[in-house]
Parts: structure tokens; sequence; C-alpha cells
């Protein structure tokens, strides 16, 4: 396929037409992580393909550290050949993929099928946040990083209500929902497709403070260096900072309702109420804050407060699962304060890191993104691994405890981002600036 399907803009759009195209990133990544989706199905699995779930572990293991390398890569991809024409053509390959993973009957054969899907989709998907950037005058970036962040959370709702509807009326085939995976993606891949727009060289070179205001800060007669992104010092306590943020985060997306299983004794069922309870405020509280972090035009006190918050919670979380007797009612709502006050630091966070890299050189926000894909994946991986080992040999208590001060070493981190604490005054034009998701 040649470059024809990939329209690019030489002046910056605005108004419905650019939430069109931050509509469609938004998607894209809510499809990328639907594709990714399996949990739904995997008592079906263990029984057909004859696996323990020690070996399901494994491959799952091994197709999260496919999808951090291919992270990695496709970011460095995505600032050289541009984002639309990495992502649609890898998402049609996505959507065929799902339909491949019909073809697996041993777990040598799913192995094989869920590192291709994750290689191709980590690649794919490392354009989407780029795109967010590139269309997202930071005026309005952290209520756009707010929407992306619905795609990963999303699909977990996608998936699992697309298995409850139509497994019994497949007669329990694991193998139909990946051929529903596979038609519905390729439907939505279409669609982005045809709406979908890139942004010149020129204009991905440029920060964007409004939709009208623009500014140049490199000169573009000088290639992107990468050393000079990993030179700053800013970019490095980003990195590591959420590094360690992830793990509680990565605890509780894939161990949640085991630990409230495990430690509290309490049914699936009800440990999916309490774990539906910090998704749900976790969703509204990332657009929420957002927009209020872009109205104030501040980042780093929204980490903070948000991360304090969460320290005190998971704290008290902590002492509840070494209580015996704890209320279905009390665990929802210190889930659902949980998923708020990390939802309060993550999408400023999203916006600051966006920033900080956009002022290295605006043209390396593929290669940015790429990295943070690694890392999340990274330590996915390491949970699957580590996590397992801690709790059988202490309790889930600890582990959240160790949680917990990973939690805390990220504050200091939030100290070495750049950009201010206290409000500072803007030009009239900049402070009447259209909201992200605002029509003009």
């Amino acid at each position: 396929m040649g470059w024809s399907y990939v329209r690019e803009l030489d002046e910056y759009p605005t108004g419905a037409r650019r939430m069109k195209i931050l509509t469609m990133a938004v998607l894209a990544i809510l499809i990328g992580s639907y594709e990714a989706q399996i949990a739904p199905v995997v008592p079906l699995l263990l029984k057909d393909l004859h696996m323990t779930l020690g070996t399901y572990g494994a491959v799952s293991g091994a197709a999260l550290v496919a999808g951090a390398i291919a992270s990695a890569l496709g970011g460095r991809l995505t600032d050289r050949l541009g984002r639309v024409r990495l992502l649609v053509p890898l998402m049609l390959l996505t959507a065929l993929c799902c339909f491949g993973m019909t073809l697996a009957h041993s777990p040598r054969d799913l192995l094989i099928a869920r590192i291709v899907l994750a290689f191709v989709d980590g690649v794919a998907m490392a354009s989407t946040a780029p795109l967010v950037r590139d269309f997202s005058p930071r005026l309005g970036r952290a209520q756009a990083f707010g929407f992306w962040t619905w795609g990963p959370v999303g699909a977990n709702f996608l998936a699992a209500a697309i298995a409850g509807w139509t497994l019994p009326i497949f007669n329990d085939s694991w193998r139909s929902q990946f051929v529903i995976m596979g038609c519905f993606s390729l439907v939505i891949s279409l669609v982005i497709a045809f709406n979908i727009a890139d942004l010149s060289p020129e204009l991905r070179a440029r920060i964007q403070h409004t939709e009208s205001e623009a500014a140049h800060v490199v000169d573009l007669a000088k290639p992107a260096r990468v050393r000079a992104l990993l030179a700053r010092r800013n970019i490095w306590a980003h990195v590591i900072g959420i590094a360690l943020w992830l793990v509680l985060y990565m605890t509780l997306s894939l161990f949640g309702q085991t630990m409230l299983v495990g430690a509290l004794g309490i049914s699936t069922a009800q440990a999916s109420t309490v774990m539906a309870a910090f998704w749900t405020l976790d969703l509204v509280v990332l657009v929420v804050i957002g927009r209020v972090s872009d109205r104030i035009r501040l980042r780093k006190p929204f980490s903070l407060v948000g991360t304090v918050a969460g320290v005190v919670i998971t704290g008290y979380l902590a002492y509840l699962l070494g209580q015996d007797d704890v209320s279905l009612g009390l665990l929802m709502i210190v889930g659902a304060l949980l998923g708020g006050s990390l939802a309060v630091a993550y999408a400023p966070w999203m916006a600051n890191y966006s920033e900080d890299a956009e002022d290295v050189d605006p043209r390396l926000q593929g290669t940015a993104w790429g990295l943070f894909g690694f890392l999340s994946k990274a330590v996915a991986v390491a949970a699957l691994l580590i996590i397992p080992q801690v709790v059988e040999g202490t309790s889930w208590q600890t582990w959240l405890l160790i949680s917990l001060g990973c939690l805390v070493l990220y504050i200091p981190a939030i100290f070495l981002f750049h950009g201010p604490w206290r409000r500072e005054p803007v030009p009239a034009a900049m402070e009447t600036a259209p909201a992200v998701l605002k029509a003009d």
C-alpha cells in the first residue's frame, strides 16, 4: 500500500474538524486495547487447550514483552514516518490477527498468535498518544489525554460486556469472541482510515498553545536527536517516576479482584463490584480533572495532590486487608476514592510529560510515548512475575504496602518536572481558547 491513504494537513485544523480527528485517535486506542483483551475467555481457553494457569501466565508474559519492544520501536517509527502512515495499515493488520487467534489449538499456537498480535498492536498504538498531542493545544491537552485513557480502561468493559452477551449465543465458544473482535475492529479501522488525518512535518514541529497561537522552537533543517530527549533530567524524572507510580495501578488492574478475594474472602462477584466502583470514578475524574487542569493551566499540583491522596487511601486499604469483617459498602467507597485519586494525578501527568518532551523537540513525541509504552508493559510483566511470588511468601497486605512505597517514591520526582506550581497570567487570546473537544 502506498502513501495515498494519508491525508496530510498543511494548516492546523480548528473546531469540529480537529474534534473529529481527536475522536478518531481516541477510538483507535479503544479498539487497539480491545483487541488485546483475553481475560473474559481465559477459563474457556484453559479447558479447551488443556492449559495450566502457569502456562497461561507465561504466554501472557511473553506477549507483554513483545508488546513492550513494539511500543518502543513504534514510537520511533511514528516520528520518522508519520502517525497515519503507521496507524492505518497496522490497525487493519491487527484485525486480521484477531481472526488468526481462532486457529490456535494448543498452548504453542496460542503463544505464537498472542506474540504476533501484541507486537503488531504495540507498534500501531504507539501512534495514538502522539496524535492526541498533535491535535490538542496545550490549553486542552490534559482533558484530551483524559479521553485517551478511556481507551485502555473502556476496553475492559467492552470485552466483558460483549462476552457476557454473546458467549451464551455461541455455546460458550471462546473463538466466537475473536471473530466478533476481528469483525468489529475491521469495521472501526475502516471508519478511522477515512476520517483521520496527519499533520505535515512542519506543523508537528510546532508547539501549539491554542488553536490559533503556535510557536516554532526547533531548526527544521537539523534532524531530531533522541539523545537530546534522554539528556534531560526532567524526562528521566518522568520516566522513572511513572514506572514507580504504575506498580500500584498494574496491581489493581491485573490482580484487583484476586487480591480482594484472597485477602478478605469475599466472592468474585463482590470483588468485581468493588473494582467497578474503582474504574467508574476513575473514568469520570480523568476527564473532569483534565478539564480543570487545562482551565487553570497547572499540572504538577494535581499530580502531587492526587498521589498524596492515593498514598493515604492505599494505606487505609492495606489496613482493611488485615481485618476479618469488612463491609462491601466500605470497600466500594474506598475503591472509588482510590480510583478517583489516581485519576487526579494521571491525566495532568500525561499532559505534563507531553509538554516537557515537546519543549525538548516537538518532533520526538512518538519516541517519548514509545518509551512510556515500553515502561508500562515492562511493569506489567514484572507484576505478573513478582506479585504471585511475594503474595505466596507473605500476603496481599504486604504487597499492597510495597506498592504504596513505590507511590511514595514517585512524589519526589514530581518536583523535578517542569511547569509552574501557581497559575500564571496568560495573554487574553489564550485565556479565551476553546476547550479541547468543543467545536468553534
